[in-house]
């Protein structure tokens, strides 16, 4: 009979982990017995002595267990990081406008307050206040996006894949969808457009080539199952060199020709034309959708347009009421806070001036290079003086910001960024990162040749001075 194989040093070493129960009835774990349950204080336990276990299964070269204080330790760190919300503020210093990790478009005060007043608040979400009877929701946002845009008609879902699901379900199930190549895109998440037709339960038809597409590739592959035609513009990615594509009108006529609807997924919710605020990258606009003489416009809330995450349909009434009356239209609709900040944010594009001044968005894709150096000085000269001037240099250079969300992939902003270098082998830049997105609050920066670059264009005054102790703090 062969000898049983001895344990290892790191096996004898695990058997002298303290018991969980033992572990649980720590003193120090008591101040949490009255805001967590024991289930939860159990478990904590033992995926900390999980933990344990790994490391020392993992490093042959440990010699001594961790005493039960510092498991202890452990339990309670893990205790105090669950009840940390997940969700919590970040700043955002990437010059990404649109940041989808970050939660896309920051809102305006006016759409914050109206959301803390429906939140905190009853609301008159769908009652008529003069005869007390059952109202819509939508009427909150209808007759604004209808003023703003020129559309007979709105509807407003919860994103805008659902607001183009719904309208290709409503007006086509059963039938045919004709698309250019061109357009079959995939956005974030893996969601592609031929899955969002065929789920939707038409028949997708391409017509045209990736980079070329002619209004009589369109016109032949009309047929008697044609139930509309869906241009989808490509919002995270562009083709250039050697392309066409058919102007909006044209596709508009066409189709009203053969006496079907026309779809239009404008996708990056640009209300107006943004040329005036000097961003020239931009495909369209709601307004100009509308005024071409699209049956529907889909778009979302929070991108271009700067409000919450929502799905907007616009265009003729026929067709916009009969998708609101689809069985599926109430499964997607906007909840009472999607609908206060949109209704809020829209409110201010009354005025365009207001709005440039007081949606996040706007003010952030329009600021000029003499402002982001200033605000890109302001904040090197707070970095110089907290940091070790042997471990880290301070200086600037120009870059780029990006749009970002999906919106305007060709579009690049001019900006002043503030560069951060490790100047000694003890720090380095992914580290540095690192610990800046695990600070309270997040901070998220770029890394660029070995250099962390943080831009001025998506931070508030405030923010600055945040980043800046963070720095100090961290360093200390």
């Amino acid at each position: 009979m062969k000898n049983a194989t001895p344990p290892s040093s790191n096996t004898v070493l695990l058997r002298g982990l303290p018991a969980v129960h033992r572990l649980v009835a720590a003193s120090a774990l008591n101040e949490w017995r009255s805001t967590v349950s024991e289930t939860l204080i159990t478990a904590t336990t033992q995926e900390v002595l999980a933990e344990i276990r790994s490391e020392i299964l993992n490093a042959p070269d440990i010699a001594t267990l961790p005493t039960e204080a510092e498991i202890v330790t452990r339990i309670v760190d893990h205790l105090s990081r669950l009840e940390q919300p997940s969700l919590r503020f970040a700043i955002n210093a990437t010059g990404v406008v649109l940041h989808t990790g970050l939660g896309r478009a920051r809102l305006s005060y006016a759409a914050i307050q109206a959301i803390a007043e429906a939140a905190t608040n009853h609301a008159v979400l769908e009652i008529d206040t003069e005869t007390g009877q059952r109202g819509s929701r939508q009427d909150h946002v209808r007759g604004l996006l209808c003023e703003l845009t020129g559309a007979e008609e709105a509807l407003v879902l919860n994103n805008c894949a659902g607001a183009v699901f719904l309208a290709v379900s409503a007006l086509a199930a059963g039938r045919e969808v004709v698309i250019s190549r061109g357009e079959l895109v995939e956005i974030g998440g893996a969601f592609r457009i031929p899955d969002i037709i065929r789920a939707s339960g038409a028949t997708l038809v391409e017509v045209g080539t990736t980079n070329r597409t002619r209004i009589s590739d369109y016109a032949n592959a009309l047929t008697e199952r044609t139930a509309l035609i869906l241009r989808c513009h490509p919002s995270n990615f562009a083709i250039v060199g050697f392309t066409e594509e058919v102007p909006t009108p044209d596709l508009v006529a066409l189709a009203h020709k053969k006496g079907i609807p026309f779809v239009e997924d404008q996708g990056n919710g640009a209300l107006y034309p943004l040329e005036r605020w000097g961003i020239t990258g931009v495909r369209g606009s709601l307004v100009e959708s509308v005024a071409a003489g699209c049956d529907v416009v889909t778009a979302s809330g929070d991108k271009l347009l700067g409000a919450t995450q929502a799905g907007i349909l616009l265009g003729k009434r026929e067709p916009i009421r009969q998708i609101a009356k689809h069985p599926l239209a109430r499964a997607l609709r906007a909840d009472k806070l999607t609908l206060a900040g949109l209704e809020a944010t829209l409110r201010l594009y009354r005025n365009p001036n207001t709005a440039r001044y007081e949606i996040p968005t706007l003010i952030y894709l329009t600021r000029q290079e003499p402002e982001l150096r200033k605000m890109a000085q302001s904040l090197a000269r707070g970095l110089r003086r907290v940091l070790n001037s042997s471990l880290f240099t301070v200086t600037l250079c120009n870059e780029t910001s990006q749009v970002g969300g999906g919106s305007l992939p060709n579009e690049s902003l001019p900006t002043v960024c503030v560069v951060v270098s490790c100047a000694s082998d003890n720090v380095t830049v992914t580290s540095l990162a690192k610990a800046l997105r695990n600070h309270t609050p997040a901070i998220f920066a770029r890394i660029k040749n070995n250099t962390l670059l943080l831009d001025p264009r998506t931070l508030e005054a405030e923010e600055m001075g945040m980043v800046i102790g963070a720095f100090e703090k961290l360093q200390g």
